[in-house]
Order: structure tokens, then sequence, then C-alpha cells
């Protein structure tokens, strides 16, 4: 390598020697004068040309401007050499940008070498794919990168860059990456063994979720079960422990993915993630003296301190994490106190109490004045959270002192802030006037037309402030430097309301005139073309000192600048006019009071707060405007801001906004819609004493929300035998729920009153491992039925061995949709099964035992539709006869006491059962089976205190006596 490359060598030698930069330009042009003569030569050697592409690449990095070896370098990439295809990505990367023409010409060589058996070339080619990126080569080769990424013969070095590659395009050409499709096969690497493929992947999920958090949902599961591996089983090879901690990026990343989703309402995962937590902080609170570890487990601890507050601010762990942010907001490294002042932002965010934050705020105050700005950043971010109507005063005046020596880098958002901070708390508007007009006077360049706006828009609204804010206001256009917007404020509300105050001495007209035309010589055009409208307001009022008003006209009507001119001239004329006239008294008129509407400085404070990085979870401002994002999320949008500008109240509203979102809601019609049990129903069935009267016309099965959604959403597995064994399990307490060449379930079940617990057996049939195994269950709606694991699933079933896992269920209302088990795993490839779970509202009855007169008169008060549901089918038989031990069967099956002296003939079933729910109480339910075997139909009546369970428990009768069902069973 060395002799071929000598050449280069001695270039590189040459441009070293040179002393001054003529003597190095003339060698090197010199030399690319040589090499354009020699890629003209078509006996040229890729050896050679390698060396020539080497020099440009060289002389490139050296900053010269290179026009020549484009197509050297694409034609080494087809080298089969490493050496050449090595440095034909080199020159690739570096001297083509992504909009080049000449990556056209790579784009089947980078597809060539993903496609290769060699980890080498795989790797070059994603270097460049990353490197370069681009429209074109993204849409070409991304399905080529993610096939790279999920083989299962893809060395561990390639998933990594396969990875990182991913996510490389998709921050670049996000709109190419197909990010919901291949959502389940990539969170499946997520439990890769390989903990460096686990980091790249999960960089690549936290970058997904984040725009499509319903589609990565599963990743929650996957996060919680590595986090638990690592802090709790401690499972990790050693070659990934970092100074005692393991892979402390990988940790970090998964408490941050966490963070995007809400709080999970499975216990199993909510114990799961309280015990990680706590063995973070418990690890954190032992003295580390070692820096490097000390860094490691802090970057840990913060994000595990801003998950526990995602998760429950009011939590024990919360509160102890308070304790431990105190200390880190005083301690001597920059890191800690910006990351504790950052942390305890988040809290106030989160937080329904301050007092906590406020206990530390004279060392909050403190960190204003620290030597780092990145710190007293996060100093000012902290205090605006915190601020409230009880301290607004304190810390509105101490970063107004802050503010005359505050960098000015820091200036414009302080403004912002104590502006918003003086509206939202503002106890008196006397206080608000004051305030703002200071921070005008204190910071004028660095505060923007929406502060004075606001001011004009309050000060209109509110009647009682009126001639206070002219006096206050004129009394600040007395110093002799005023700011411009001070200018502006004052030329508004004087010219409103300087009638209000011209009877007071030291306000007359002749003063108020004055004044403001001693301060329009040093404005702007625009200001002063304000200052002008002001003055034709005076000439309606003020009467003494129209003459001079008039000699103002007069003397702009003449000046250069042609919106002061014709301002002048039209207000001049309607001046003039004879005083009878109307005119110039409607064109006065008061300004109106202005509509509602929502400050402007929270929307211009929020578009700077724009964060290039991983999008945050929470915005500054505390709980508050944390409330009102996640309402104009989810579509409910509510007035923000304490003073309104109605002028209809001072004081500042509830944090939560309760009678502004009731008000949005007046008109709608929020009545439920559920059935709810009769008052006088005794174990769940009506007595004599006290009928519901039944309704004109059969109501509609009414479906929980989301279940129609669900359904849409999730495409169930279907097999020859799965729905037949989902029908049997309707009745049955244990079979078989599904089987296929890799996988095996088994199902048994146990149920009592509203309580129930299943057991799945998940058996593995193959010879290898299956990895990466996830189960989730999805309910249509869990404010009706509660399912969750004992116990998070493993992750990886043994070869020809099963696992057992137990699921908790609760009925807390009436439900029509069963839940859906998701069940993915590794087996070579991606597998997803999504089943129904037999979790139907039958297994939550109890049997109830009914004498035959008590029986037909409960059936009497219950009466016909809409709480009768009735369904005539055909049925097979069984030798010519109507298998009754079957149908007895299916009926004692369904949890329905089997009452055989109720009906003389003996082929039909009758049965009475309660309902339980936690929630909704008892429901009772009467059944009548009579099948028919001349006609081959079988009759079904049921009878309920709800007409959704009459209706619901129909079908599920219906379903296994049919003759669908009965033929399959043969």
């Amino acid at each position: 390598m060395a002799s071929n490359m000598r050449g280069l060598t001695q270039f590189i030698a040459d441009i070293r020697a040179a002393r001054v930069r003529e003597l190095e330009e003339k060698r090197i042009n010199k030399e690319m004068a040589n090499i354009r003569k020699k890629f003209k030569d078509a006996s040229l050697t890729s050896t050679q040309r390698k060396k020539y592409v080497a020099k440009i690449i060289f002389t490139y990095i050296l900053g010269y401007k290179v026009d020549i070896g484009h197509m050297e370098a694409v034609n080494l990439i087809s080298s089969s050499k490493y050496s050449e295809k090595q440095i034909g990505y080199l020159a690739v990367t570096l001297l083509m940008h992504e909009n080049s023409d000449f990556l056209r010409l790579v784009v089947n060589s980078i597809r060539k070498d993903l496609e290769s058996h060699s980890e080498i070339n795989n790797c070059l080619a994603l270097h460049a794919i990353a490197n370069v990126g681009g429209d074109e080569i993204a849409e070409a080769l991304a399905p080529d990168v993610h096939r790279l990424l999920i083989s299962p013969t893809s060395q561990t070095f390639v998933k990594k860059k396969a990875a990182l590659t991913l996510l490389r395009l998709y921050r670049k050409q996000p709109q190419v990456i197909p990010a919901e499709e291949w959502a389940l096969r990539i969170v499946s690497i997520m439990e890769d063994p390989d903990l460096g493929v686990a980091v790249c992947v999960t960089s690549l999920v936290l970058a997904l979720a984040q725009d499509h958090l319903d589609a990565y949902a599963i990743c929650y599961h996957k996060a919680v079960g590595r986090l638990q591996k690592l802090i709790i089983d401690h499972e990790y090879p050693p070659e990934y422990i970092y100074y005692k901690v393991p892979t402390p990026w990988l940790q970090v990343k998964l408490l941050r993915l966490l963070q995007y989703y809400p709080p999970s309402d499975d216990p199993t995962l909510r114990d799961a993630l309280d015990r990680i937590l706590q063995a973070i902080l418990n690890a954190s609170s032992e003295p580390i003296k070692n820096v490097q570890h000390n860094n490691a487990q802090n970057a840990i601890l913060f994000e595990a301190i801003g998950l526990a507050i995602h998760l429950d601010p009011k939590s024990s762990l919360v509160t102890s994490a308070t304790t431990l942010l105190a200390h880190f907001i005083l301690s001597k490294e920059t890191n800690v106190r910006y990351l504790g002042l950052d942390t305890l932002a988040h809290l106030a965010a989160r937080a329904d109490s301050l007092e906590q934050i406020k206990k530390q705020q004279k060392t909050i105050l403190l960190s204003l004045r620290d030597k780092d700005i990145s710190v007293r950043r996060r100093a000012l971010d902290l205090l605006y959270s915190m601020c409230d109507v009880d301290n607004a005063e304190l810390i509105v005046g101490e970063l107004l002192r802050y503010l005359k020596v505050a960098d000015y880098g820091l200036r414009e958002e302080m403004v912002l802030k104590i502006a918003i901070s003086t509206e939202k708390f503002a106890t008196s508007y006397k206080w608000y006037v004051d305030t703002i007009l200071q921070l005008i006077s204190t910071a004028g360049d660095h505060v923007g037309d929406e502060v004075w706006y606001r001011v004009v828009q309050i000060v209109t609204n509110t009647e009682d402030l009126q001639e206070y804010a002219a006096k206050v206001t004129f009394e600040h256009l007395k110093n002799p430097t005023c700011h411009e917007s001070l200018i502006k404020i004052g030329g508004y509300i004087l010219g409103e309301y300087g009638h209000v105050i011209a009877d007071a001495p030291g306000y007359s007209p002749t003063e108020q005139f004055q004044l403001l035309q001693s301060k329009a010589n040093f404005c702007s055009a625009p200001t002063r073309a304000l200052l002008l409208s002001t003055y034709l307001k005076w000439v309606n009022v003020f009467p003494e000192v129209k003459q001079h008003l008039l000699l103002v006209f007069d003397r702009y009507s003449h000046v250069l600048d042609s919106e002061l001119q014709q301002r002048a001239c039209e207000y001049l004329a309607i001046a003039s006019r004879p005083e009878e006239d109307e005119l110039l008294t409607n064109i006065c008129e008061e300004m109106p009071p202005f509509p509602a509407r929502e400050s402007s400085l929270l929307a211009r404070l929020n578009k700077k707060q724009g964060d290039t990085e991983d999008k945050r979870t929470w915005i500054v401002g505390g709980k508050e405007a944390n409330d009102e994002r996640e309402l104009k999320r989810s579509g409910t949008v509510r007035k923000g801001g304490v003073l309104d500008g109605n002028g209809t109240d001072g004081k500042a509203q509830t944090p939560n906004g309760v009678d502004s979102i009731l008000g949005d809601l007046q008109g709608l019609d929020l009545s439920s819609s559920a059935a709810t049990a009769d008052n006088g129903v005794t174990n769940g069935l009506p007595n004599a004493k006290s009928v519901m009267p039944p309704t004109t016309s059969p109501s509609p099965v009414a479906i929980p929300p989301g279940a129609q959604a669900s359904k849409a959403a999730v495409q169930l597995t279907v097999t020859p035998n799965t729905e037949r064994w989902y029908e049997r399990l309707t009745y049955m307490s244990e079979s078989l729920l599904y089987e296929d060449l890799q996988l095996q379930i088994g199902y048994k079940s146990e149920f009592h009153g509203h309580l129930g617990r299943l057991a799945l057996y998940f058996g593995n049939k193959l010879s290898t491992p299956l990895t990466s195994f996830s189960a989730t269950i999805e309910v249509a709606d869990p404010e009706t039925l509660s399912v969750s694991f004992a116990k998070m699933p493993p992750s990886t079933v043994t070869p020809r061995l099963q696992t057992q896992q137990i699921i908790n269920v609760e009925c807390k209302n009436i439900f029509t949709t069963p839940p859906i088990l998701k069940i993915s795993y590794l087996a070579g490839s991606l597998q997803t099964i999504n089943l129904r779970l037999p979790v139907v509202l039958t297994k939550f009855f109890e049997p109830v035992k009914l004498a035959a007169p008590e029986f037909f008169e409960r059936w009497k008060l219950i009466g016909g539709p809409p709480r009768e549901a009735q369904l005539v089918f055909p049925i097979g038989l069984v030798n010519g006869a109507v298998d009754v031990e079957r149908q007895r069967k299916i009926v004692e099956g369904n949890k329905l006491y089997l009452l055989t002296d109720v009906d003389p003939n003996q082929t039909n079933s009758v049965g009475a059962g309660v309902l339980h729910m936690s929630a909704a109480g008892k429901v009772g339910c009467l059944v009548r089976v009579e099948p028919s075997m001349a006609a081959k139909l079988c009759r079904v009546t049921v009878r309920s205190t709800s007409e959704v369970v009459a209706s619901e428990i129909l079908q599920l009768l219906r379903k296994p006596l049919g003759l669908d069902a009965i033929s399959a069973s043969k």
C-alpha cells in the first residue's frame, strides 16, 4: 500500500514543506493539471485512479475548490477492492452534496453494496447514505437500509449503522420513511441481546415515536422491560458498564421515551416503573467521588425524576426528588445546577402546589446572577413557571431590577416573561400599569409592540383604570428620555382619556399638548402619525389648544413623508370645518372596548422557545400553561390570560379554568346513554314492588366508546380454527386458544363475581427461542373493563417449552367488545398475532336458583321490549334429535343456573343469573331456550333489567347453539 501511494505521500510532504501560500497554490495547481491530464488517459489503472482521487480529496480537505474527480470517484465505488472502494466512498461523501447530479450515478452501486454479503461493503454504503442524504438517495435506498436493520443475518455493527442511518434520513427527509408501516418491526429490535444495537434502535424509535405516538405505543412495554432487566435484574454484559453504571446512554433514552406517552393504567407496568425509579433514586443517594461516575449517575437521575414527575407529581418519589433538587441547585458544578433548575421548572409545570419549590425561592433568585448564562436562562424559566398571585410582585420586582444589568441576549426573553407574568397574576390593574410602564422605561429597545398593544387593550376595556393610566403615563412622559413605545402608549391613552384628567392641576390641555409635542420631533414616522391622530381627538375635546393643533397639521402637510403628509392634510380639512358640523364629533368618538382575545405575548414566547432537539413533553410556564397546551392538542381551546381585556375581573382565574371549559360545553347533550340497573333490584333481579316501565320502542345496543375504532384499527388473526376455539371458550373455562406451526396458546380461567383471573400458556414449538416476545392487551373501553397482566411477560420463550402468564380481569360496567390480545415475536422474521380473549359478559354472571312461581313472577315484571331480546335461528340435529345435553352445557357454561322444574318440556332449557359489576352494581337476567326438532329451529328469549345486557346475552347464546356451531363440532 505504501509503495503504491508513494506519489500521494510525496505530494503531502511537498505541501507541508511550502513556507508561503503562493508556493502551496503553485504546487497544487501543478498537481491538478497533471491529474487532469492523467484522467484523459484511457489506459489509467484503478490503482492510479485511486491515488489521484486521494490527492484530490487531500486538496479539498485543505480548503481548495475542486472541480474534477467526480466520475473517477463513482467508478472507484464499483471496484471490488476494499481500498479503492473506500477512497471512492470518501470522495463521494466529501465532494458531492445532496443535490449533486452525480449522485444519481452512484445509487445502483450503493444499493449493490447494501445487498452484498460483505459487512465492510454494507458499512461503507451506510456511511455514504448517512453523510450525503438527499431526497433521491433517501427515497431510493431507505427500504434497503431498513432491510439491513431487520435482517436476522446482519451483523451487530451493521445493524447499529443501519439504525443510525435511518435516523439521519428521517431527520432530513421524514416524508420518505414509512414510519408507521415499519413500527412493529423496528420496535421489536429494541430487545436485541446486543446493548449497542439496542442503544441505536432506541435512538431511532425515540425520534419516530415523537411524531407517531400511536404506531409506536408498543415501545412503552419494551422500554419498561429493558429498564427492569438493567436496573432491577442486573442483566447486562460487563463490557457495557461505564464507571459502575450499566449502559447509561440506553437508560437515559428509555426514560425519556416513556415521557412521551401518558401514564399507563396497567398496574403491573406502574409497579415496575415505581421499583425502577426508586432503585435509581436509592443509587443516587450514595456519595460519589469519581467525576465520570457522578456524571453518568446524574444523567440517569435527572431523566428518572422527569419521568416520576410525568407519571405522578404528587407521588412520594417526587417529594424525595424535590429534596435532592434543592441540593443540586446549590452544587459547585455548573451542569448540575443547570439540570437542577430545569427539572424544578418541569415540576412547576406539572405540580398542583408550588410550596416545595417556593422554599428555594431565594436560591433561585440568586441563580439569576450565576456566572454561566445557560444557568441564568434556566433560573429565569423556573421563576416564570413558579410565579403566581402570591409571589408575583416579589418575582417581577426582582426581575425588573435584574433586567438593568442582564445580558443583551437574555433581555428580550425576560421582557416577554415579565409582561406575561404581570398580566396573568396582577393583583390590581394599577400595579399592572405601573409595572409595564417601568418595564418599557427600563428595557424599551427590547419591548415588542405586542406589549404596548396589550396595555392599550386592557386600559380601553377597563373604565376604572382610565383616569389612573392617563395620569401615570403623563408622569412617565415627563422624564427627559422616553422610549418610543412609551410615547405611543402616552399618545393613545391621552388622546382617548386626556379629557378625564384635564381639570386636575398639572394636567391641563396645554400641558398635555406641550409634553407630547416636545417628544414628537425625536420619534419615527409611524409614532408621529399616531400623535397626529391624538391631536385630532383633542381638536374635538380641547378647544383651547385648537389653534396650536391646526398649526401642527399645517406644518406636517408639507413634510416629505407621504403618509404623514396625507394624514395631516385630511386632519386639517376635518378640523377646519364649522363647529356645527357633526363630522368631527362622529370621527372622534371614544374607542369601543376590544373583543376578548388571547394575548399575543404567549404566542411570541412559545415561538421563541422552539426546540431543535427532542421535543419537550412540557413547556415553560407553570401548570396552567401546560393544561392549556393539552386542551389545545385535544381540540378544546380555553381563553388564556388573567387580564382578559374585558375589564371584568382583575384577579387570577382558577388554574384549571373549569368555568371556561363548562361554558364552552353549554348546549351540548352530556347525558349518559348507558343503561343502569333499577333501584328496586334485589340480587340484580326485579322484585314485585319496584318495576321500571318499559319504553315504547326498543333501543339499539349501546357500543362502548372506542369499540368501533378498536375493531377498525386491529386486524384480527384468522385461521380455520380460531373462531371455533374462541366460541368454545365463551362457555368453557379451559381449552386451546390458538395454535400454528410456531406457537401454541392454552387458556384457563376462573371468575368470582366481578373479578376474574386468566392463565395463558405460551408454548414454543420450534427448536429455536422466540425472541423479542411481547404480549399486550387492548381494551375498547377501560372504563367498563380492566384487563392487565399480573407481571410483565418474558421477552424470550425457550425452545420446546412454555411460559405461563396470569391476567387479572375486572368488570366495571356493561361491555360488548372483548379485549384483544396482541402478540409479536421474532422467529426469523417478525410474527404478529391478534386474538380476541374470551372475556365476555356472561363470565361475570352468578347462577341464581329460582322456583317456578318466582321465575314467572320476575319474568312478567321485566316485561317485553326493550328489556326483552328474542331471536329464532336454525339449528342442527344429532341423530335426528335435538342435542339437549349440549344445549344445557352451553346454558350452564354461560354461568346461568339451569332451572329444570320451570318448563315442562324437557327439551327446553331455562336459566337465571346475575351480572356483577364493580361500578354499575348488579343486573339480573332470565333466559329461555326453546328448540323445535320438527322445524329445526330454536327460539332464544332473554329478559334483563338492562336492554344492553339482554341483547348481548342473546348474541352470546346464539352463536354456540346455531347450526354453524353444531356442524363445526362434529
